[in-house]
């Protein structure tokens, strides 16, 4: 697959499209083949920085102590410290609305151990627990800025419960080359994390929120 091919397939979906009374996200669908899940070394999960923003805010919710308090404060909309999440022991619902509500969980290492304890019961079902791979646990002296910033551009993808990558790519009022470099970014390092690479491809698919997907002409040169 390259720039060309995509660029084809991204002219067609928005030819193709009904204009909507929203901004509408363009989506990637990487089907796969020849994996066998139960397989660790078939299992892939990766968090990949983007070039260019996904054209939406990514909303991150934060587990911190005192010494990162004012950080998450100029950060983050929510934040919840050391002692405040302890509030949170047997409350579900509300834990569930978080879940609900925020895409990447920060926490302080630290207090791992108590955020494990309260909100690991409905956060890692859900795939939203503070990944070390994310850099989403953090020293009592990190730079939160800078770790918020990277993760606007993150998207967490895997294959560990079906042979297939989807992820939101950037929105249809973003520039081509924009969406194309995120493509083409997430594509490659996916490839290089496969047992067999491309030959585990099998076949890769573009659309935007309301309108039918579009194949990647991707024959081998």
């Amino acid at each position: 697959m390259n720039k060309e091919q995509l660029q084809k397939a991204i002219e067609e979906v928005r030819k193709n499209s009904t204009k909507r009374n929203f901004k509408q996200s363009f989506d990637l669908i990487i089907n796969l083949k020849n994996l066998d899940l139960k397989k660790p070394e078939h299992q892939i999960e990766l968090f990949i920085p983007l070039p260019n923003s996904k054209g939406k805010p990514v909303k991150i919710c934060a587990f911190i102590g005192p010494e990162l308090l004012e950080q998450a404060k100029n950060c983050n909309k929510y934040v919840v410290q050391d002692e405040f999440a302890l509030k949170y022991a047997g409350q579900k619902k509300a834990i569930k609305k978080l879940a609900k509500e925020y895409d990447f969980f920060i926490a302080q290492a630290n207090i791992m151990p108590a955020v494990a304890k309260t909100f690991g019961g409905v956060l890692g079902p859900r795939r939203k627990m503070p990944n070390p791979k994310a850099g989403c646990i953090v020293p009592p002296n990190a730079n939160l800025k800078l770790l918020v910033e990277r993760l606007q551009k993150t998207i967490r993808v895997s294959t560990k419960i079906e042979p297939v990558i989807k992820a939101i790519v950037g929105t249809e009022e973003m520039k081509d080359e924009q969406i194309i470099d995120n493509i083409m970014t997430i594509y490659n390092q996916i490839i290089h994390s496969l047992p067999e690479e491309e030959n585990n491809i099998k076949n890769v698919l573009i659309k935007l929120t309301m309108s039918k997907p579009v194949k990647v002409e991707a024959k081998k040169e």
